[in-house]
């Protein structure tokens, strides 16, 4: 394999590379993620990184990489073997791994062949006093993710697994990369990585052009490329180590610590997590300067890179910080610093403009864009369309597919999988070793191999797999009626309000999303299959109302939809989520709309797709259409009110068996 684009001949990514820098410096504060869209050279920045740690003195043959200065607590301890000098190492977690193979486990071939339980490490034992790079780590299982930061944050990794305990050294430097566009990691995941960096590719035209230019140039002559940067990674790496080594002198002053405290407080972040890796992150920065003392640049600084991920209170809140809002906090911080940066009160407020209490003038839109156009004093957008702000959302029911699946990792439906509950073994298909089914296979065939001592033989044939079952994520598809019926009486509003409501549930449970509207003249799909719920949500504020209702449209859109995604991912079973009122009054091919509508709807029934059908009718005079959709499709109805789990008893699968 050729040389490793060299950090130093990385364009821009300035806030990335300090972040990566300042976790070398001090692997404490807790690794880095990096947010990006696609193709902005994340990867490649972290996998150079590694050539700038020091190389590190360990103790020969040992699996687990111990420090020769601290061999205490080591697995293959106690330790009298010489020393070597070796590399940091860079272990690559890739997406498919195991929980087996993330934090080891039982040595089969030596428990066959010596009759002995032995352990045998995984990634996280690799990976000490280096870096564990995860890329797309927000596609990563969950409870995966849990394992690895919880070892990170404690520098130990415990396995209790198969008759096996062990617990040793995982000190290391954790970074993630994902793409925010396949989905969001969940806030309580998000804050236990210490620093978050967003990048995006760069819209100058000379910083693009530079890029390209080193590009092309390492993929000539790679070994040439990071010859001429030599120099340049060889004084960064100088640079490390002396700010490893003058780490334990910085003093972090009282002053910088209440103006810590008072960033976070101005934040209000949840615990104090983000208080600690900021302290943290200010002394690794001041070490990275030269300094001897943390200062006001220093925790600014770490702020920066801190607190982006920490201020998000919804799923669909976008990440990052304000630059209005870090001001204000910082100018807090600094008060409970001693500092007076800003004694003359601002008239306007700390943005500049009219207080809270005061109305607009003649000059203030609003927040309006300046190129949206001038709304009807109806709430109309345009002719025959309205915009609606959606209702209060609430905490969804739970709506599952019927059936045991066999797809992605979430946590909605029944599925077969590599984690979970182990409901039996099997010789032909499950994950991991099924311990009691294995022996309990060999053991009728004992004498007939000619065992006499005690323990067993054991043979390719007796080996049993654990069958699991845990759950999945579904795609669930919303089909949302936004014709000019639902718009009466506010009704769309409630069912915006629930439609978000069912969006946040499918964010909690790892599912993909895809939204299909009909109204008018006919159906689109509004978004395509995707991981990011958010962008679903955003969709659906904006959504158009008014019009005809293409009922059978509809659903023969989210029948496409669901066809090409089947392909896709055939493993991901669907969910079909139709809110309507029932009716249907655009004229279809057959010149009866209904009748449309329910032939569609046997169509989707046909394929087996699990459906659930929200009746979105009100007022005392029903007609009761929503449900002979819902029989057509074989599926239940449930009145929209009946979303919110507070106010059903229990939690209740509203998608019954076909």
């Amino acid at each position: 394999m050729g040389a490793r684009f060299p950090f130093s001949a990385v364009v821009g990514h300035d806030d990335l590379r300090t972040a990566l820098l300042l976790n070398a410096v001090h692997p404490g504060i807790g690794g880095v993620l990096v947010r990006g869209e696609k193709g902005t050279a994340k990867s490649t920045v972290v996998r150079a990184l590694a050539a700038l740690l020091p190389s590190l003195d360990v103790v020969a043959g040992c699996r687990f990489g111990c420090d020769p200065a601290a061999r205490a607590d080591c697995p293959d301890g106690p330790h009298d073997g010489p020393v070597e000098r070796r590399p940091a190492r860079l272990v690559e977690l890739p997406v498919g791994a195991t929980e087996d193979r993330l934090v080891g486990s039982l040595d089969l071939e030596r428990a066959l062949t010596a009759g002995v339980r032995a352990y045998q490490p995984g990634l996280l034992a690799a990976a000490h006093r280096g870096v564990l790079y995860v890329d797309e780590v927000n596609l990563l299982h969950d409870h995966l993710v849990d394992l690895l930061l919880d070892a990170a944050a404690m520098g130990r990794a415990h396995v209790e697994r198969e008759g096996v305990s062990v617990s040793h050294a995982a000190s290391f430097l954790l970074v993630g990369t994902m793409n925010p566009e396949e989905g969001e990691l969940r806030p309580q995941l998000l804050d236990r990585f210490g620093l978050t960096v967003s990048v995006r590719a760069a819209r100058d035209v000379a910083t693009r052009t530079e890029v390209i230019r080193r590009r092309l140039a390492y993929e000539s002559d790679p070994e040439g490329f990071a010859t001429r940067w030599a120099a340049e990674d060889a004084a960064l790496a100088e640079r490390i180590e002396a700010a490893r080594a003058r780490l334990p002198e910085v003093v972090l002053p009282d002053a910088e610590v209440r103006r810590i405290a008072g960033v976070c407080a101005a934040f209000e972040v949840d615990g104090m997590r983000a208080d600690l890796v900021v302290a943290r992150t200010a002394v690794a920065h001041a070490a990275w300067r030269g300094a001897t003392e943390v200062a006001a640049e220093d925790v600014e600084a770490a702020v920066r890179l801190a607190l982006p991920h920490r201020k998000r209170r919804d799923p669909f809140d976008e990440p990052g910080l304000e630059e209005e809002q870090l001001e204000d906090a910082l100018r807090q911080g600094a008060e409970h610093a001693g500092e007076d940066d800003d004694p003359e009160p601002d008239p306007d407020g700390p943005g500049g403009g009219p207080g809270p209490d005061e109305p607009p003038g003649p000059d203030d839109d609003g927040g309006r864009p300046a190129d949206a156009p001038e709304p009807a004093p109806d709430g109309r957008s345009g002719a025959g369309e309205r915009t609606h702000a959606p209702a209060a959302s609430f905490r969804a029911r739970l709506l599952q597919v019927p059936g045991v699946g066999e797809g992605a990792p979430g946590r909605r439906s029944r599925a077969r999988a590599g984690t979970g509950r182990v409901v039996r073994s099997s010789a032909v298909d499950g994950a991991g070793l099924h311990l009691v089914g294995t022996l309990a296979a060999a053991a009728p065939f004992q004498a007939a191999r000619g065992r006499t001592g005690p323990g067993l033989e054991l043979r390719g044939a007796d080996l049993r797999r654990a069958v699991r079952e845990g759950k999945e994520g579904n795609l669930v598809l919303f089909a949302v009626d936004a014709s000019g019926s639902m718009a009466a009486r506010q009704r769309m509003s409630a069912v915006s309000g629930a439609v978000i409501s069912l969006l946040r549930d499918a964010y909690q449970r790892r599912d993909k999303v895809a939204v299909v509207t009909f109204r008018g003249t006919g159906a689109e799909t509004a978004l395509p299959p995707t991981n990011s719920v958010d962008v679903a949500a955003a969709r659906l504020r904006r959504l158009r109302t008014g019009g005809r209702t293409p009922l059978a449209d509809g659903l023969l859109r989210a029948r496409r939809v669901l066809e090409v995604e089947r392909v896709r991912d055939p493993r991901r079973r669907p969910l079909l989520v139709l809110l309507t009122d029932g009716r249907a009054t655009a004229t279809g091919a057959g010149g009866d709309p209904l009748r449309d509508a329910l032939r569609a709807a046997g169509l989707l029934a046909a394929d087996g797709v699990a459906s659930v059908v929200v009746d979105c009718e009100s007022g005392h005079l029903r007609l009761g259409l929503a449900g002979r959709v819902a029989q057509a499709l074989d599926a239940a109805c449930l009145r929209l009110e009946e979303l919110s789990a507070d106010q059903v008893a229990g939690v209740v699968r509203a998608a019954r068996a076909a």
